[in-house]
């Protein structure tokens, strides 16, 4: 079998010599509510364009993924019904923004785990067995059990796709990175409601000789995958 290597800058992705077992596409919070013509974002007045962009390239990285026998992680955002687990500061800045979180809108009540638009886009659906993981921090590792998911399936390195590259998607990548996973980035896997905000994600990785990781496309990424059969 060809050894994995993703052609990504400013090096190939993994480094190490790792099977694809090893290995896992974290797809984060591909939401109807993010994404969604309908969904929290569009209600506060941001095109989502930019972000349902993302959707075909992260599905053609999902299915080569799944294809290669990579594991598939996805995230969600959200809060229990109730809000108890919403820090009171977090629900002050919404109601100031205009948008309170909990309100009902086109998919029920928004950021609330449960309502239609909590739901991932059905392109990106989970497959069974593909373990989902629900935050409410922006990264997905504070206060879940998605470390201690990776560690039991042996998985070492991270291929990260979904929205937004420079809030959810990099602030999970950075804490991989700290905890010693080896990260890519797919660019245009990836959404940000300002493009200014999508070259800032993509360079803060590659800065030091790639200090977070390395950046790729969707194209090499399911190019280095199929080679691999």
């Amino acid at each position: 079998m060809t050894t994995l290597e993703i052609a990504a800058e400013p090096y190939p992705w993994p480094l190490e010599a790792l099977a694809p077992g090893e290995c896992a596409l974290v797809v984060v919070d591909m939401q109807r509510d993010f994404c969604g013509p309908e969904g929290y974002f569009a209600s506060l007045g941001y095109d989502v364009s930019p972000l349902s962009a993302a959707i075909g390239p992260a599905r053609r990285c999902l299915d080569a993924a799944r294809a290669a026998g990579f594991h598939v992680i996805h995230t969600r955002q959200g809060y229990r019904p109730d809000l108890a687990d919403m820090p009171a500061w977090r629900r002050i800045k919404a109601e100031r923004y205009g948008s309170p979180i909990g309100r009902e809108g086109p998919l029920g009540r928004v950021l609330v785990r449960g309502e239609p638009g909590f739901d991932i886009v059905p392109e990106l659906a989970p497959h069974a067995g593909e373990p989902v993981v629900d935050k409410t921090a922006n990264g997905a590792f504070t206060h879940t059990d998605l470390d201690r998911v990776l560690r039991a399936s042996g998985i070492r390195a991270l291929a990260f796709a979904g929205i937004t590259i420079d809030v959810c998607v990099h602030t999970t990548l950075r804490e991989a990175n700290d905890r010693g996973y080896q990260c890519l980035l797919i660019a245009d896997a990836c959404g940000a409601l300002e493009p200014g905000l999508h070259d800032w994600a993509l360079r803060s990785v590659t800065v030091e000789g790639g200090v977070f990781g390395s950046v790729t496309d969707a194209a090499r990424f399911a190019a280095g995958l199929g080679a691999l059969r």
